[in-house]
């Protein structure tokens, strides 16, 4: 655990950058640090490795202070990847990656071996080992910062915005990584953003820095969306909390209807089966069942539908491992109004209605209550029983 007691960090000019912060991030999990500009989120991860040294207060590593640590074998022992990846120009993938190793006294083969397992770990071919990081996407480069700061295995990775500097797409991929990675190698990480969205979904615990580098609230991230502790949290989380929230809510529960799905070769009793559910419109599939769009019933012909006249289905989700988030987003995405269910293949599992998925959010929000409130007895008598004991 990394323990951070009461820590202040004040330059000469008198500028308090962090100011009497005090943090318990846990071990093999996730820790963000968000806030706006300027809160001391970048300033507060550099102390963790001493590349900034506090002015107050003290940080504990597995309950011992790092400032008794020679600085340079506190720095090997954690990882650290920053924004544009910060590669050796001059060197090559694979030896960027073995930097570390290598520093520690490892042989060449054996670190460029250790380099070439972390390339397939990180999603980057192997054919890449010999290219220079200018001949690289950002994405591929920000693969190779991380692999190079998982090289020599530490326990702690320190990540400052290091997704930041590439396009939404590619973003959303690189998260997808660091979670697939963190949940084979559960690493204590304490990554650094200022994208709210990017906390919520990467964080264990998420700690919420006002200006000043003041501590606004530490929360997991379905607490901090349920309660803000204040309106500073409330209005940095934004005006659409609400709907953030519910990518904690599971899909699974919902039910799904193929009433209103039909085959694209379906024939014209088929097609008037289906009309008949009274469904204002039905998602034609393909032959192999994947969704093509919508259309009315009075439109569809058998054998002859015509896939560029067809409404589109909007954003599709997995039933069961997508959110209500997802099922939602892709209700309000649908002319008609349908979210479309599909399974691992893509194949349409089911549709279902905005007036559903409503449902099924209220239903989710009256067991997060009755959870809530199950919890705070349980906490309760055991606080009882503490002070019986005493």
């Amino acid at each position: 655990m990394i323990r951070i007691d009461s820590v202040t960090k004040r330059y000469p000019d008198g500028t308090v950058a962090v100011d009497r912060l005090s943090l318990e991030i846990p071990d093999r999990s996730i820790t963000v640090l968000v806030g706006p500009s300027g809160c001391g989120k970048t300033t507060t991860l550099r102390m963790i490795n001493r590349m900034v040294e506090p002015t107050e207060g003290a940080i504990l590593l597995d309950g011992a202070d790092i400032r008794k640590q020679p600085v340079n074998a506190l720095r090997r022992s954690m990882g650290y990847v920053i924004q544009n990846a910060g590669l050796f120009p001059h060197r090559t993938i694979v030896d960027n990656i073995a930097t570390v190793p290598r520093l520690l006294g490892w042989g060449r083969q054996r670190a460029r071996a250790r380099a070439a397992e972390l390339m397939e770990r990180v999603g980057l071919d192997s054919a890449l080992a010999k290219r220079y990081p200018y001949q690289l996407s950002g994405g591929q480069q920000q693969r190779v910062g991380v692999a190079r700061a998982l090289a020599a295995d530490p326990p702690v990775l320190l990540m400052d915005e290091p997704f930041s500097a590439v396009d939404p797409v590619v973003r959303k991929g690189l998260q997808d990584e660091l979670l697939r990675i963190q949940a084979e190698l559960g690493k204590t990480i304490v990554f650094v953003t200022h994208d709210i969205d990017e906390a919520i979904k990467l964080g264990t615990m998420v700690a919420v820095l006002r200006t000043g580098g003041r501590l606004a609230q530490f929360a997991p991230p379905a607490e901090l969306l349920s309660a803000p502790a204040d309106a500073f949290v409330e209005d940095f989380l934004g005006t659409d909390r609400g709907i953030r929230r519910l990518s904690f809510f599971a899909s699974a529960e919902l039910e799904l209807t193929t009433a209103p799905v039909v085959a694209v070769d379906s024939t014209a009793e088929q097609i008037a089966a289906r009309a008949a559910t009274d469904a204002p419109y039905l998602l034609v599939t393909d032959a192999d069942g994947r969704p093509l769009g919508w259309s009315e019933p009075a439109a569809l012909t058998a054998g002859d539908v015509d896939p560029a006249r067809l409404l589109p289905y909007g954003r599709p989700f997995a039933h069961g491992r997508d959110s209500l988030r997802a099922a939602l987003d892709g209700a309000v995405l649908s002319p008609t109004g349908w979210a479309v269910a599909v399974d691992g293949t893509g194949r349409v599992a089911g549709v279902v209605s905005q007036a559903t998925i409503g449902e099924a959010i209220r239903s989710a929000h009256a067991q997060g209550r009755a959870d809530a409130g199950a919890e705070a007895e349980v906490d309760a008598g055991a606080r009882a029983d503490a002070e019986a004991a005493r």
